[in-house]
């Protein structure tokens, strides 16, 4: 393991510019064969659409062999002797399109170590390349990265130029996720994820067209969804970037990978996600963050069935008026509520929640008790309202509640 230490800490404030695009670069790596376990050097050449492996090979640079390249008299015994060099030849070009990066060994839990795979859109690999040094590893990774997504921004705008403004590509790319139950061998999968206007999407492949968004495994509504970084894995390692201490104490060490996010939605589902670099991590939580306060502004707001008191009744989140309950026949407003007077809430994890809300003529706290089909989906709704509230006043809250953030931009 490195003992070097960590890379100076990135620019205070921009999270989305940590991943600077490298363009080009070359370096020479082990190629490694896990089933043989032998490995042999290549030549990697880094540029901003592929990256290209080269081996290195023999060949004929001078004498009778290189034919007319190589004019001399025919009695001189040089000219009939051929000269040989050794060269680095291209024998893998791996696009960078839509591509992934993997540093765990496939069908195991197990980190490559100083070592990782890119993987092409079309299947191609890179094969396992493995770095002399943790930094070397660190740079290259940090390296690859960066032009997969110089190149996935440009993807964006192309796909944005077919879409309305309020159907807008504010992020996506490759992550991995955490299959659920415990029997199985692979613990994670390579997912592709988005977030596309008013929805988060989740794919098995990139989408290529405009037909393939209506393919996607798994969507969700925006303001239905929340996002919480749950995990830093702290490691004296120079892949880890081992300055992640930001006073957390619930860590969770199951898994055994750093830099996960969950995605909590609608009837108890969620999704646990993580990919490779922190820096991808705090731009995840960002644009989270970004999509959902645009789609918010552009809904304005939203209306959910309810009962109480055993009638049944709309709920309304509303950005602009706060909290409205009214019933769903006559269209009567039963009581309404600013977002600045709901002081707290509970509810029993199914359908009940009791919300409470300050009287500003008494003073008093009211209780209004609330019955929904989908509790958890309006509660992530009315937690995407307020905090899109607060940054609409305060523009500083968001990176306040940004953890991704604090570590990327910490000292």
């Amino acid at each position: 393991m490195s003992t070097e230490g960590p890379p100076p800490p990135a620019a205070r404030g921009r999270p989305g510019c940590l991943l600077v695009p490298a363009r080009t670069k070359t370096a020479v790596a082990l190629l490694y064969d896990e089933e043989s376990e032998n490995a042999y050097d290549v030549r990697l050449k880094l540029t901003k659409e592929v990256l290209t492996i080269q081996k290195q090979d023999v060949i004929c640079v001078g004498g009778s062999h290189q034919g007319r390249n190589a004019p001399s008299s025919p009695s001189s015994p040089i000219a009939k002797d051929p000269r040989y060099e050794k060269r680095w030849l291209d024998t893998l070009s791996v696009p960078l399109s839509m591509a992934r990066i993997s540093r765990y060994k496939a069908g195991a839990e197990k980190l490559r170590w100083n070592a990782f795979e890119v993987l092409a859109l079309d299947g191609v690999s890179s094969g396992i390349l493995r770095f002399y040094t943790a930094q070397d590893g660190a740079d290259w990774l940090r390296a690859v990265s960066a032009n997969i997504r110089e190149l996935t921004l440009q993807n964006m705008k192309m796909a944005n130029k077919c879409c309305s403004p309020s159907d807008q590509v504010v992020h996506m790319g490759w992550v991995n996720e955490k299959l659920q139950g415990a029997d199985s061998s692979q613990t994670f999968r390579p997912k592709f994820l988005a977030l596309k206007g008013p929805s988060f999407y989740v794919f098995s492949t990139p989408p290529v067209s405009t037909f393939d968004w209506v393919r996607a495994e798994r969507t969700y509504h925006l303001c239905e969804v929340l996002f919480k970084v749950h995990k830093f894995w702290l490691a004296e390692d120079c892949w880890l970037q081992a300055n992640l201490y930001l006073g957390l104490q619930d860590f969770d060490f199951e898994d055994q990978r750093p830099y996960c996010f969950s995605v909590m939605a609608g009837h108890g589902k969620s999704h646990v996600f993580n990919v490779e670099l922190g820096s991808e991590l705090a731009v995840w939580e960002k644009s989270f963050q970004r999509a959902t306060f645009m789609e918010v502004q552009r809904s304005g707001s939203r209306t959910y069935m309810c009962s109480w008191q055993g009638e049944m009744l709309c709920f309304t989140v509303d950005f602009a008026m706060g909290f409205t309950c009214f019933e769903s026949k006559t269209k009567n407003v039963l009581w309404r509520f600013k977002f600045s007077q709901l002081k707290g809430s509970s509810d029993d994890g199914k359908t009940r929640v009791k919300l409470l809300f300050q009287n500003l003529d008494t003073k008093q706290i009211e209780t209004k008790e609330l019955e929904f089909q989908d509790l958890t989906a309006v509660l992530h709704c009315v937690h995407s309202f307020m905090a899109a509230k607060v940054a609409s006043v305060d523009p500083g809250f968001m990176d306040s509640q940004s953890l991704a953030t604090k570590y990327m931009c910490s000292s």
